[in-house]
């Protein structure tokens, strides 16, 4: 009778985030903590767009330096998101997202007294790097925690993620008019939501892990030895759908950024009130509430995500054009053309989940994925900005934007593939 009680002990005592006491109320932690995480990921930045006028003004930026502010958060995502697994294996994943959450709140209510643009790109970068470790150790979470119900949590996370990220968009200029037209009052409030999402985390605080990536779930308790061990093995460079993946999370981020830092902007430039582009960046914004919890269950049930990836693409060409040609009077369409092919990132997600078969994989994946992708997105937003500023209009960013959606939409089919890293790794392990 040995064996049949070995296992028992090591699910039990192995995984202490998934298994400690009566699990039930910690699952229900994990999710409360997702949705919360998940509305904190995005409201430092469209809050910013919604306001970038004013900090502009107040702050004496030039147009180009407003386009980096733009690039900041690719940056800062691709640089702390690399750092991510390991902190998460010395300190325990949940750990990690706690302290994201804190470093958030303490950036957003730093950011907007600092008084001078280092300081406050300093601040933004200290509530993105919260942000950055959040980015990539969702997905490892949602894997962890939820294993049969990837795409089901996924989407509840993006869901709440496109919640938070309308939400800042609509009501940040509101709230400014209300506190008495004063943007640093405008920017600091959003400091109470992150501090909100420090608190289901903290429980989860004191189960100290020792690595990043669990046994799998009990359908496969012997995954680690049909798979590479995290480290060893499984070298994520040498993988084209890795490469793919990447390529495809950085021109997606690319176009979200640009979104989000310059759309409401756009809208302003072309006569549209402050109030009503920050609605309509909203608008953009919202499409991933119904989107982001539809897109990753259907992405999960097809053997192949590149139609979804074609079909976003076509949105996003004709949600460029109808701002190149009328961007006041088709206004409202082109904002929810964007927000429909914006929802590529909650695609993304999805098939980092899909495209590696073990948990190591998937930290290794979103990992690579996500940091790569963003080095990749990082001169979209400051280019905008440049070419904004040197020529005088909107027409040569607007068409960067959509030639772009070109490659992403090749690359993003690429990666949409039935296959995994582990197998392409282990395809080509005997010629390595």
């Amino acid at each position: 009778m040995a064996p049949p009680t070995a296992p028992n002990p090591t699910p039990t005592t192995a995984d202490p985030e998934k298994n400690s006491g009566p699990h039930t109320w910690a699952v229900r932690l994990v999710t409360v903590g997702i949705v919360l995480a998940a509305l904190n990921l995005r409201p430092a930045i469209t809050s910013l767009g919604a306001l970038l006028e004013e900090v502009r003004d107040g702050l004496g930026m030039s147009g180009s330096l407003a386009g980096l502010l733009t690039s900041v958060p690719p940056l800062c995502f691709a640089v702390f998101g690399s750092m991510a697994p390991r902190l998460a294996k010395r300190f325990g994943a949940s750990a990690v997202v706690c302290f994201g959450m804190a470093a958030i709140a303490a950036g957003l209510v730093i950011r907007p007294y600092t008084g001078n643009t280092v300081a406050f790109l300093v601040a933004t970068a200290l509530a993105l790097m919260g942000i950055a470790v959040a980015n990539v150790l969702m997905p490892v979470i949602v894997k962890r925690w939820f294993p049969e119900k990837v795409g089901t949590m996924t989407g509840l996370y993006s869901m709440a993620l496109a919640a938070g990220t309308s939400m800042a968009a609509a009501v940040t200029v509101p709230v400014t008019d209300a506190l008495g037209g004063d943007w640093k009052s405008g920017l600091a409030v959003w400091a109470a939501l992150g501090v909100a999402a420090v608190i289901p985390w903290l429980p989860l605080v004191r189960e100290k892990r020792t690595g990043i990536a669990p046994q799998q779930p009990a359908p496969a308790p012997d995954a680690r030895s049909a798979a590479p061990a995290e480290g060893d093995g499984l070298r994520i460079a040498r993988s084209r759908t890795a490469w793919a993946l990447a390529c495809f999370f950085g021109l997606q981020a690319t176009a979200a950024y640009i979104t989000m830092g310059w759309m409401a902007q756009i809208f302003r430039d072309a006569g549209v009130s402050a109030s009503t582009a920050g609605v309509l960046l909203a608008v953009c914004m919202v499409m991933g509430v119904p989107l982001g919890f539809v897109i990753p269950r259907v992405a999960a049930r097809l053997p192949s995500q590149g139609p979804m990836v074609v079909f976003l693409g076509v949105c996003g060409l004709a949600g460029y054009a109808g701002l190149y040609f009328a961007p006041a009077s088709g206004a409202w369409a082109w904002a929810v053309l964007l927000g429909i092919s914006n929802c590529a990132f909650p695609l993304a997600l999805t098939m980092v989940g899909m495209r590696a078969r073990t948990g190591p994989g998937v930290v290794k994946l979103s990992a690579f994925a996500q940091s790569t992708g963003y080095l990749i997105s990082i001169p979209g937003p400051l280019l905008v900005g440049v070419l904004y500023q040197h020529s005088g209009g909107w027409g040569v960013p607007i068409a960067l934007m959509a030639a772009l959606m070109v490659p992403q939409i090749v690359v993003g089919v690429f990666a949409g593939r039935n296959r995994t890293v582990e197998d392409e790794a282990t395809a080509q392990a005997p010629t390595s």
